[in-house]
């Protein structure tokens, strides 16, 4: 892969990683109950996990043919292949994950108003290194959590 491929790869995970920053406005998430919440994480979760099982089976093309309309309209199918390869290829195949938690919001930088959860995981490579993986869930305009974001680094 060429330098200029590698950068412009780069640019697209930089610019996905705007999706994981910590939420900026909090009226709107402070008027709904923790309960409503907690339902939205949880269904959130579910679906970042159901995605996660496909990343995990290295099934990235179809990665992207189940993410939110906004993250396809970021990035392309071939581009989100290569970034994939590129951030976890070094260390696959991954090990077992652990959730460490969500944050539920309503704007995110860089990205359209909107539901959000920002999830992260844990997880162990072949080699045994930690990684923190963050995966951001959004409603979607068909009203299905789908992927908005993702993110793997080491701590």
């Amino acid at each position: 892969m060429g330098m200029h491929m590698r950068a412009g790869l780069g640019l697209i995970l930089v610019l996905l990683i705007g999706l994981i920053g910590v939420p900026t406005v909090e009226a709107q998430e402070k008027a709904m109950t923790d309960s409503a919440k907690a339902e939205l994480v949880e269904a959130a979760k579910h679906a970042a996990d159901a995605w996660l099982e496909i990343v995990d089976a290295a099934e990235y093309g179809k990665s992207w043919d189940v993410a939110a309309s906004f993250f396809k309209a970021a990035v392309t199918k071939d581009q989100w292949e290569a970034a994939v390869v590129q951030a976890r290829g070094p260390y696959e195949p991954m090990g077992g994950r652990q959730f460490l938690g969500a944050q539920y919001a309503t704007e995110l930088p860089g990205a359209p108003k909107g539901e959000y959860v920002v999830m992260q995981y844990e997880i162990r490579a072949s080699d045994n290194t930690r990684l923190i993986e963050t995966v951001t869930q959004m409603i979607d305009t068909d009203g299905e959590w789908r992927l908005a974001g993702y993110f793997v680094q080491r701590p």
